[in-house]
């Protein structure tokens, strides 16, 4: 989420738009493309989305050798690979979970995805996290969700699946 917030900030400031860091986490998991229309209303902007969009993807990618796991969550996705099937789910396009994964070494480790294209309503709206369940083939009561953002609990609590939140950066004791 770190470099995402930078590739956000750098690609918005071409338009003078305000993206404050906190307000990035608060909006974590809604759709990039839903992200930009309600920065657009919100500022009084009229950011063009696909552009808006392409040059955050590009920036995001370029700073893809600076990306870091979350030490907890790593040690979750190591314990319980080969024992569990595990799923991503994120507002994020595909080819951007691709990329972080892929850098990440982690890719392998993931029986499905939920990315932004993939859900009509997105979190907090429980969809996307009831199609991972889906397509995992398991239950949403037999879930564990690990969410860093509160409309993913928010999501996750209402697909009846259980969740742990990961903290933003600044909470962290080893800043990701």
């Amino acid at each position: 989420m770190p470099l995402h917030y930078v590739a956000w900030r750098d690609a918005l400031a071409a338009w003078n738009c305000e993206f404050p860091e906190k307000l990035f986490y608060d909006w974590g998991g809604y759709p990039t493309a839903q992200i930009v229309r309600m920065l657009n209303e919100k500022q009084g902007l009229r950011m063009p989305v696909d552009e808006v969009l392409q040059k955050k993807e590009w920036l995001y990618h370029q700073s893809l050798p600076k990306l870091k796991a979350v030490p907890e969550v790593l040690e979750h996705i190591e314990a319980a690979y080969g024992r569990l099937r595990l799923a991503v789910v994120s507002g994020s396009t595909r080819d951007s979970v691709d990329a972080s994964l892929r850098t990440l070494g982690l890719l392998e480790r993931f029986d499905a995805f939920v990315c932004a294209g993939d859900y009509a309503k997105g979190k907090p709206d429980p969809e996307p996290f009831l199609l991972a369940a889906a397509r995992l083939g398991v239950q949403p009561e037999s879930c564990l969700v690990f969410e860093d953002a509160d409309l993913g609990i928010e999501a996750a609590r209402a697909a009846g699946m259980a969740s742990v939140k990961v903290p933003p950066p600044w909470e962290r004791k080893n800043r990701a």
